[in-house]
This record gives C-alpha cells, structure tokens and sequence, in this order.
C-alpha cells in the first residue's frame, strides 16, 4: 500500500497526529476542516456562514494541491453544532459545486475543535 501525503500552506496545519490529506491510489482523503484563517490560526467569525465559506475554501485550497478540485468530491461529511445551520451549508454547497453534487451525511455534533460551529471532511476522486 502506497499513500501521500498532500500538504498546503493555504490550509490551516493539522492541529494533532493527522495530515491535511492522504492520497491513495485514484482517491484523496481529506481530513476535517474547520474554518480557521491559515494565517492566524484563528476562527475566521462566530457567524456560520463566514465559517462554511472558509472551510469550503480550506477544502479547496487542499483539493488544489493533489491537482484537483473540490468539484471532483464523491462524498462529504458535514458536522455542524446545530441542524439549523444545514440551510446555509446548501447554499455554500450550490455555490462552490457543480450537479451531481457528491453523496453527503450530516450531523449534529456537541462541539467541534477550537469552537467552530461547523467541520466537513471529503472523499476526492483523482484522475
């Protein structure tokens, strides 16, 4: 078994014993991003849509360093700290991706990292 490492500066760092994303064979696995500016480390807002477009642009910025797009994205998993947020993750979704839209779970979690109200990870096709 033969897995990579992906890394980017334009991403927050992985904050414990995990990287960014691993690639394995045609697939990108993307670890759980919060929305953290990369720069400061700190939470980009307390407001939730400020805090899913920047992990959506997280996503991104990793996706773009294995050489693809978040468009490319076969399954998503979405935590959020209250379902009542899950309208604006549509709308950032339907902004940001293309139909078909990947297979996506969500779930309302207690609490996340660093107090951020909302963390998604991916499953990436690579070509």
């Amino acid at each position: 078994m033969t897995k990579h490492s992906i890394t980017t500066d334009r991403a927050p760092a992985a904050i414990g014993t995990y990287s960014q994303a691993i690639r394995h064979e045609r697939t990108l696995y993307v670890s759980g991003q919060i929305p953290l500016d990369p720069d400061t480390g700190d939470l980009v807002s307390e407001a939730i849509r400020p805090q899913v477009e920047k992990v959506f642009d997280n996503l991104s910025a990793i996706c773009e360093a294995a050489g693809v797009s978040i468009d490319d994205a076969l399954k998503l998993t979405v935590y959020l700290t209250s379902l009542d947020h899950f309208g604006v993750v549509n709308e950032v979704m339907a902004s940001r991706l293309t139909a078909p839209y990947p297979a996506r779970a969500a779930i309302e979690v207690s609490r996340l990292p660093r107090g951020a109200q909302v963390e998604v990870d991916a499953i990436v096709a690579l070509p």
